[in-house]
């Protein structure tokens, strides 16, 4: 099966002396101590935020492709009251989004903590923000984490390494690493963070011990494989997965293995115009992001971080067992495709056109027979392909072999986005949870409603409850049950929030026998 079949929108420890740091608040409030040295935060409406904290190393120069290192210690007190540049990037993770000043030295972390003393011992949200691995920011003003911070919990929002300088894999630096891979170096960035948040936390009053990793699209995907990797085992005990995740076959996707990562390593340095490693690590950043960079950005089974496919370590029961909540949305695709064109005279060659071809039976769960029928169905399967059978997989998987809750919802909350907006149209799109999550309405002048503003009330608290407990409930939400079985019970999260089975399972099942024939 082609390689085009599905389109992705896609540490070791440092030394252990750093352990025995004291990492307590110092006496002047909005100062705190860490194993580097002292850091200022700003006070911020009975918050305080720590902006642009490094958790690593630039990884520039010589360390350019090699595990995150350890932050040099300076002296005196640091400043942390502006955000760091993000990493290198082409474009934006988010239509409409400002494009954000980049830079190599990007290794840094922002924290909003009400904690006003450091033996408050708070829950800690650390947010992985998507864009398919090529781009995103940790600093983009949607993922604050103001209004989540007031509900008390403390919110980390990280960068790493994206594209290229995050994920290529070359045999040169397989040879060179002492355990034989290369490539996910943006990984290995989202576990030196949470090493740090392990050491560093407490001296911003936050708990080591009850940490939720969380992330939408790429980050979400980035959740399920630190679900997955050993190296990232008793980092966080809770997770949060929205429309993302990585556990088809990776039969389907011979990129994702080790050789053949290498291969398409070898192929882009050669059409930078370079062969050695050393050459390449002399490129200018932004010559990195040229040639055919775009193929460069994505995860890999390197044996290292990722000793076996996600869905692999789920179905074998070797997965960080943590409490899950996860799902997606009910239309992603309309923020990621223009289906204006799509009929039903060419909708099989058009699909096969775009995504390779594809299995009868898949074609045939979505009718087309008009014009009108091609359109939905389109969206409807890249909706099942992308996002809703992973998400799926995921929560299936670990009630099947996890000893620990799964919170499964469905948003379909159509936002009001205007009519001349970049998002008219979207409706119930990728993305479009995020502002109920972080409770961001008001910055975005739109005609919110009532109905918005208390599903944006409700989300923000099921998502604050589970980071502090691992379940999303509370006395001021109504109940959600965990996930018992293949198709229920579902949160929708909409107009109202109810509870109910998988809306269409069936489709989602035609997905589950090819991947199971490709698996065997």
């Amino acid at each position: 099966m082609p390689t085009t079949w599905r389109a992705l929108v896609l540490c070791r420890p440092f030394a252990l002396l750093a352990l025995l740091l004291p990492l307590v608040a110092a006496a002047d409030a909005g100062t705190a101590r860490t194993e580097s040295g002292l850091l200022k935060g700003t006070h911020a409406a009975g918050l305080i935020v720590y902006k642009g904290v490094p958790y690593a190393a630039a990884p520039v120069g010589d360390l350019r492709w090699r595990e995150s290192q350890p932050v040099t210690p300076w002296t005196g007190i640091r400043e942390a009251n502006k955000f760091a540049p993000a990493c290198t990037q082409k474009g934006v993770s988010m239509p409409g989004e400002t494009p954000p000043d980049i830079s190599e030295d990007c290794l840094y972390l922002n924290i909003w903590t009400p904690a006003t003393k450091s033996t408050q011992r708070l829950p800690v949200l650390v947010w992985i923000h998507g864009g398919g691995y090529s781009n995103g920011s940790a600093s983009m003003p949607l993922y604050w984490g103001d209004r989540l911070a007031h509900k008390g919990v403390i919110v980390v929002t990280i960068a790493y390494r994206l594209g290229p300088l995050g994920f290529l894999v070359h045999p040169q630096l397989t040879r060179e690493s002492g355990h034989g891979a290369s490539g996910n170096y943006g990984l290995l960035d989202q576990i030196a963070a949470l090493h740090w948040i392990q050491r560093n936390i407490a001296a911003f009053g936050g708990d080591p011990h009850r940490v939720t990793i969380a992330g939408q699209s790429a980050g979400s995907m980035a959740v399920s494989i630190l679900m997955a990797s050993p190296r990232a085992k008793d980092l966080f005990q809770h997770a949060i997965g929205e429309s993302g995740g990585l556990f088809e076959p990776f039969q389907m996707a011979p990129i994702y293995m080790l050789a053949n990562a290498e291969q398409q390593g070898e192929k882009y340095s050669t059409s930078l115009g370079v062969a050695s490693l050393a050459d390449l690590r002399r490129l200018p950043a932004d010559r990195l992001l040229e040639g055919s960079a775009a193929e460069i950005a994505h995860p890999i089974l390197d044996g290292y971080v990722l000793p076996m496919s996600p869905y692999d370590a789920f179905a074998a029961g070797r997965q960080n067992d943590v409490p899950l909540l996860v799902g997606s949305n009910a239309e992603e695709a309309r923020s990621l495709i223009d289906v204006s064109g799509v009929g039903a005279g060419t909708f099989a060659a058009d699909l096969e056109h775009t995504l390779g071809p594809l299995p009868p039976a898949i074609i045939a769960a979505y009718p087309h027979a008009t014009d009108a029928e091609a359109r939905q169905a389109r969206l409807d399967l890249e909706r099942d392909l992308r996002f809703g059978w992973d998400m799926w997989a995921w929560a299936r998987l670990q009630v099947r072999t996890g000893h620990s809750a799964v919170y499964y919802y469905t948003f379909t909350r159509k936002p009001p986005f205007p009519a001349d907006s970049i998002y008219a149209g979207w409706g119930a799109s990728h993305f479009a949870e995020l502002w109920y999550v972080f409770d961001h309405l008001d910055p975005s002048t739109w005609p919110w409603s009532q109905t918005d503003r208390k599903l944006a009330e409700a989300m923000s608290d099921y998502w604050v409850n589970f980071v502090k407990s691992g379940n999303p409930n509370g006395s001021t939400v109504p109940p959600w049950r965990p996930l018992v079985g293949d198709n229920g019970p579902v949160q929708y999260l909409g107009d109202s929030i109810t509870s109910g089975t998988l809306s269409d399972p069936g489709r989602l099942e035609v997905f589950d026998e090819v991947y199971s024939s490709l698996r065997h």
